[in-house]
């Protein structure tokens, strides 16, 4: 079973979350073709779920990907 979730963040949070700098080596030609920088990103056409995280903050998004999980996806018994 695949379940895609959409987790749609501005590229400026995004940027403002990168602990490891990849953003700012995209930003600096020190990383090729990174996506939302130098190469395009296409946002999901049909996901089962998008969460804006410009609406929701971290724990009500969180509470909304859980809640989906657990009303639509069975659990698994052995």
């Amino acid at each position: 079973m695949f379940k895609e979730f959409f987790i749609n963040a501005k590229l400026e949070t995004c940027e403002a979350r990168d602990p490891k700098g990849l953003y700012k080596k995209a930003r600096t030609g020190e990383i090729a073709d990174f996506t939302g920088i130098s190469a395009p990103y296409e946002c999901p056409e049909q996901s089962e779920l998008a969460i804006d995280t410009s609406v929701f903050d971290q724990p009500d998004s969180i509470a909304k990907l859980l809640e989906y999980i657990e009303e639509t996806i069975p659990l698994l018994t052995c």
